[in-house]
């Protein structure tokens, strides 16, 4: 993109009441059809009876399958009011990042939930057999998004190490305890073995699909990259991700929050293919505007540069778990302070920290209006 600081969401948003309930096949309150329709008027969304007539008919399959792409176009619309140059559809189709992949493969049984952070839970497998492909699990939700929207279309894509790494791995760990007797050579053998089956049988076939179909664009959520930061592990994590994205005619990002920088800077060089780090920098940050020794979360971009990293960076400006507003003001000065430590401010594009799930609509829109309102400041600043 030519534009300087384009901006963009890294994902998710948070999926409306009348969306979950509704799909759930459960009766909404009249509150709920009314948010439906006060956000319908402020985004524009055309045809507003038909989902008012949706939301009062009884559950079916056909109304949930309308449900989500009713629910798709309210949040890619949502992106384009705030401004946006680069977004997706808020990922409004999918159950949870983990769990909406595994249970589009076989080879996998739920075992129950557990925490990932806060009041969050996802839902964790087991690995019992080879997994294979059985079902597209984002093709139908590119499309649409491609449909619906002009912006510059970046499909979030979640990554096969960390599906790996949050799977209890069965299959493959019976299978190398045959094989020695070191109970820490066979954990690694079985998640090496376990993870490339994965990027083959399931990953790559997907990314084929999305990259045939027209997409442009993926990016790889590692959420799970630094989780285990041996020498040896973080090999193994940048040859996944290499092996994943290899011979594609595609461009392919990593996103990775709330993580170890120090260790993953080390390693991001090495990467392949992955024009872009799409990083959390907000949530260390101070909230004083200016810059240099008042911007406290940014230190870890020197890592990298240091490291030789050469791609774009996914700025992350602004604090996604916080119902503070980043006033433009802030968000201005938190990009030309990179800018200026990396010394090429072509390279900056302006995001969340991450995926906006955990706020409302109404802090969401005014965080991500500002973030853009901030761009352009920063755009001005350096004419």
């Amino acid at each position: 993109m030519n534009k300087l600081f384009p901006t963009q969401e890294v994902g998710s948003l948070v999926k409306p009441r009348w969306r979950l309930e509704g799909y759930r096949g459960e009766p909404l309150l009249q509150e709920d059809i009314a948010e439906a329709v006060k956000w319908g008027r402020k985004l524009g969304i055309e045809n507003l009876r038909e989902l008012v007539e949706l939301l009062s008919e009884g559950d079916s399959a056909s109304r949930r399958s309308a449900l989500l792409e009713w629910s798709a176009k309210y949040a890619i619309r949502f992106f384009e009011t705030a401004g946006l140059d680069i977004a997706f559809d808020g990922e409004q189709w999918r159950s949870e990042m983990y769990e909406h992949v595994i249970r589009k493969a076989s080879g996998f049984k739920f075992l129950g939930y557990v925490k990932s952070f806060d009041y969050r839970y996802y839902k964790k497998a087991a690995c019992v057999d080879r997994p294979k492909y059985a079902k597209s699990f984002y093709l139908d939700e590119f499309l649409f998004t491609k449909e619906n929207t002009k912006m510059e279309i970046k499909v979030p894509f979640t990554g096969a190490y960390t599906i790996v790494d949050w799977t209890f791995n069965e299959h493959y760990e019976k299978k190398s305890s045959r094989k020695t007797r070191s109970f820490k050579r066979m954990k690694f053998e079985a998640k090496r073995e376990f993870l490339f089956d994965l990027i083959n049988e399931v990953t790559r076939p997907e990314i084929s699909k999305l990259v045939d179909s027209g997409a442009k664009w993926i990016q790889i959520d590692e959420p799970a990259a630094t989780t285990n930061p041996t020498d040896e592990e973080m090999k193994l994590f940048v040859e996944s991700f290499n092996e994943t994205v290899k011979g594609f005619n595609c461009t392919f990002s990593l996103h990775n929050c709330y993580s170890h920088y120090e260790v993953l800077a080390k390693y991001a060089g090495k990467l392949r293919n992955c024009s872009h780090l799409s990083l959390e920098f907000a949530n260390r940050d101070s909230r004083q505007t200016g810059i240099g020794d008042t911007r406290t979360g940014y230190k870890e971009i020197e890592l990298f540069e240091e490291h030789g990293f050469q791609g774009n960076y996914g700025l992350g400006v602004v604090d996604v778990h916080s119902n503070f507003v980043e006033p433009p003001e802030l968000v201005r000065d938190r990009i030309l302070h990179v800018a200026k430590m990396i010394d090429d401010p072509s390279r900056i594009y302006v995001s969340p920290d991450c995926g906006l799930r955990t706020r409302t609509w109404e802090i969401s829109f005014r965080k991500l209006r500002n973030m853009v309102l901030g761009a352009e400041l920063g755009r001005k600043a350096l004419k």
